[in-house]
């Protein structure tokens, strides 16, 4: 998938990865590494039907950036979660939200770029939600416990992140 950039042309992802997880535990360890890697400004988009794993990745994102686990939940009813650890983590859902003016309604857009990461599930619900540069991730299951995990950097720091998390 293609998006627009500032100036409304198409951009394609500077660098992509596909990552494999046999299992659940695999994927979260995934999720953690790249949690111990995020930096305030860094938005990572998260796309993949229910039970792709997206929760599982979450969890370890959070533990990565050393949010207590009793803190993290899942924000489908709330939308969007603050979590604080390492830096301030945002967890969005927008599984409920039906389009991009009911998101900007939320404030949530206030949080992109501010002081922390922000990783939001379901963002192929509103895709316009994502700024110009950020990372997006599809999960999909492959097998039983496997998930294939297609990893997109769209600009120079998602990139370097992509590059650091997945060589």
């Amino acid at each position: 998938m293609r998006r627009l950039d500032a100036v409304g042309k198409m951009s394609a992802p500077s660098l992509t990865r596909t990552l494999r997880s046999e299992s659940p535990e695999e994927t979260h360890r995934m999720g953690v590494r790249l949690g111990e890697l995020l930096q305030p400004g860094d938005f990572v988009g998260l796309i993949g039907d229910l039970g792709a794993g997206k929760t599982h990745l979450v969890r370890g994102v959070a533990e990565g950036a050393q949010v207590a686990r009793s803190e993290v939940a899942s924000p489908t009813f709330a939308i969007v979660y603050p979590y604080r650890g390492r830096i301030p983590l945002y967890h969005a859902d927008l599984y409920r939200i039906a389009d991009y003016d009911e998101l900007y309604a939320t404030g949530f857009l206030d949080l992109i770029g501010g002081d922390g990461a922000v990783l939001v599930e379901w963002l192929d619900r509103v895709p316009q939600a994502a700024p110009r540069e950020y990372l997006r991730l599809t999960l999909r299951p492959v097998a039983d416990d496997a998930r294939e995990l297609h990893a997109e950097a769209f600009g120079s720091r998602p990139a370097e992140l992509l590059s650091r998390w997945a060589p």
